[in-house]
């Protein structure tokens, strides 16, 4: 009988490739029906999403002791592979169960012919006769025959070659100088590295909330007043989070959010605006902290099941709006607003750590249609933007074509803006680039690769 854990993290890989099911969406689901807490919900996290990052090389592998073409084998049988070698080479788990489990496994999925669960056997018991250094010289050296140095990297950090030269290009803008392989390799690395989940406490800072929240394992984030990473047990554990005092968010967000409430703006204020605000968790900070000013808010968001999820965060606030529209057609009609965030649909490769599957979703051809999305939404966001206000650009993406080169594309048609120096209004981070933007880097900051361009309105 297969044990609930590995049945769990299949069915997770399968939802993923067959569904383009979101991991960090389905998996707290999957937990709780297969009955999983504690050591095995522990067990079962690190096989699922383990493999999610390392697909990539873990095809590579496979490939190598695979008696046919890789791209031929049946998925089904592929991603049973793929949970093997996770275990062989990335989790103290014996060759042998790591093996017989996933040869059972397949059998769960009523997948008993002779020939296919041999083979199965004898990929792994191919690859388990090597360690994963030795794999990862294997897998490096038979991308080297005229590849430069990205592609090698990417072969054995198991990132896609574009990504890892986008992210290439936008780490040697950010250290003034072309990085080095070693450099890049780590800081592709951290992609790999799973990350706590982080909360935010929308009305307060995290050290004046009560001892209930406290008393369950919570560590104060490292920039934010107001994060604390979950150390143990789930989100919605914690009496914060159940009460709606408490949301699940990056430290990266939260300080983009704060940087852009902290710069100042031409006195008073009347009027906030968040253009793309679902699934609602900056405008829920944004909201808060409106409300304490006397500021109204107004929430745009294009899909209506993520505008309601925005609105049953903001709760009963007479003070914010959600309205359910493309931000595109200037639906606020003549307003204009004293700081607006513009949270820029993106590839989303800034959140590797917590979205592993990205990496294999996105492509290339991906970028020119969200760069011209973006680059329409500057527009009418600047356009909407009072005279001495400021406008924050974000993205959950460090790739220079949808951050600095889409500022500078779009300020070319707007001759009355200009940006400022986001790092003076986060004083406490370090290592922000050479501004006037700024970008976080999961290997620096511990954060998602957040990126944020302040822009006040002459």
């Amino acid at each position: 009988m297969i044990d609930p854990a590995r049945r769990a993290a299949l069915e997770l890989l399968i939802s993923v490739r067959r569904d383009d099911a979101y991991a960090n969406l389905l998996w707290p689901r999957l937990l709780e029906r297969f009955d999983l807490n504690g050591r095995d919900a522990a067990f079962a996290t690190d096989l699922a999403y383990g493999t999610l990052r390392w697909q990539g090389f873990y095809d590579a592998v496979a490939s190598r002791c695979s008696s046919r073409p890789w791209s031929d084998v049946d998925p089904d049988i592929a991603d049973v592979i793929r949970l093997g070698i996770h275990q062989l080479l990335s989790m103290r788990v014996p060759d042998h169960a790591a093996v017989d489990s996933s040869c059972e496994l397949a059998r769960s999925m009523d997948i008993t012919d002779s020939g296919r669960i041999g083979f199965i056997n004898g990929v792994l018991r191919s690859v388990s006769k090597k360690d994963r250094a030795e794999w990862e010289s294997v897998v490096g050296e038979s991308v080297m025959d005229g590849a430069n140095g990205d592609a090698v990297v990417a072969a054995v950090t198991s990132h896609p070659r574009w990504i890892t030269e986008a992210l290439h290009e936008s780490l040697s803008l950010h250290q003034g100088t072309d990085i080095s392989t070693e450099a890049l390799r780590g800081a592709l690395l951290a992609n790999n590295q799973p990350s706590r989940p982080m909360l935010a406490f929308v009305n307060d800072e995290f050290e004046k909330t009560n001892n209930d929240d406290a008393s369950i394992g919570l560590t104060p984030g490292r920039w934010s007043a107001r994060a604390a990473s979950v150390d143990s047990g789930q989100p919605g554990d914690v009496p914060a989070v159940r009460e709606g005092r408490a949301i699940v968010q990056d430290e990266g967000s939260q300080l983009v959010v704060q940087a852009l409430l902290d710069a100042p703006v031409d006195p008073p204020e009347s009027a906030w605006l968040d253009m793309c605000a679902g699934p609602g968790g900056k405008a829920a900070v944004m909201a808060a902290q409106a409300k304490s000013r006397g500021v109204e808010f107004l929430a745009v968001e294009l899909h209506q099941h993520r505008a309601d999820l925005i609105a049953s965060l903001l709760g009963s606030d007479s003070r914010a709006t959600v309205m359910t529209a493309d931000a595109r057609d200037r639906p606020w009609g003549s307003l204009f607003f004293d700081r607006v965030l513009l949270d820029a649909p993106c590839t989303g490769l800034g959140a590797l750590r917590r979205r592993p599957e990205a990496r294999w979703r996105r492509s290339s051809k991906d970028v020119p249609e969200l760069t011209a999305l973006q680059r329409q939404l500057l527009d009418v966001g600047l356009s909407s933007l009072r005279s001495g206000g400021v406008l924050g650009y974000v993205t959950c993406s460090p790739v220079l074509a949808e951050t600095v080169d889409v500022v500078e594309e779009v300020l070319l048609r707007h001759d009355d803006v200009d940006v400022i120096d986001a790092r003076e209004y986060l004083p406490q981070v370090p290592d922000l680039g050479p501004g006037p933007h700024v970008q976080l880097w999961p290997h620096l900051h511990g954060t998602d690769a957040m990126h944020l361009t302040l822009m006040r309105r002459r």
